[in-house]
């Protein structure tokens, strides 16, 4: 375990420093950024290990696998994390996924919401419920091309606005993936104009989630809020069972 941390703690400084230097470059403050460590096929011990050397956000792709592992580490407190659900989301697994996730980075269509809203019902917070964060995701590929999962961001005020209609959710923003292929510089100004149109009409909707391990610069200098890095700081995945 003790060699597990110690390349852990590496590649974390090693993506901190990276964070930093992207955010003088931008004249950021590095605190605008927040770290999303995304342990999909990684074990609980790891995520815990991240916990334990600061990292307050953590990231999952699959719900099963997500599930179990919120409930692996229940016993770090409900302040002590928040989980963000990054992977494609099926309507049928929509209430399950609402009723553990802090924030659902990748709704993209409008089929979602009534399961994530059943899910959210009764999150417990000192008020009593809390609402679940949403960000949108909107699709970067040109129109008609098979590429990444997103809303088209034509549709993105309604979807919005169904969000907003919908109790027990809270429209937080925007989540992206650069294309495959294509420059994520030029990807993510593109994004940042879609970024601004929506904060037009719903201005509450500031965080974006964009970039990754190989890109993560190049969307902290178009204003991301977040970045989500899995392989840099806990390397290859393992191989799944």
């Amino acid at each position: 375990m003790s060699e597990r941390r110690d390349e852990v703690t590496g590649r974390l400084a090693e993506v901190r420093r990276r964070i930093a230097t992207a955010c003088e470059a931008a004249g950021r403050d590095p605190d605008e950024v927040t770290l999303v460590a995304v342990t999909k096929f990684f074990p609980a011990s790891d995520v815990r290990i991240l916990a334990d050397l600061g990292v307050t956000d953590v990231g999952e792709n699959r719900h099963q696998e997500a599930e179990a592992k919120v409930a692996e580490c229940a016993d770090l407190g409900v302040s002590g994390l928040t989980w963000h659900f990054i992977g494609g989301l099926q309507s049928n697994k929509a209430a399950a996924v609402g009723a553990y996730a802090d924030v659902v980075e990748s709704v993209d269509r409008a089929k979602l919401l009534a399961g994530l809203a059943r899910g959210a019902q009764g999150r417990p917070d000192a008020d009593g419920t809390r609402p679940l964060d949403v960000l949108l995701q909107v699709s970067l590929d040109p129109p008609g091309a098979a590429g990444r999962a997103g809303a088209d961001p034509a549709d993105l005020d309604a979807l919005a606005t169904r969000v907003e209609e919908t109790d027990g959710l809270r429209l937080r923003g925007l989540m992206a993936v650069a294309p495959l292929g294509e420059d994520p510089a030029t990807a993510f100004e593109r994004l940042a104009g879609i970024r601004r149109e929506l904060l037009a009409t719903h201005p509450d909707a500031v965080l974006l989630s964009a970039g990754m391990s190989g890109d993560l610069e190049a969307a902290i200098g178009l204003g991301a809020t977040h970045v989500r890095v899995g392989s840099a700081v806990l390397g290859s995945r393992p191989a799944v069972k």
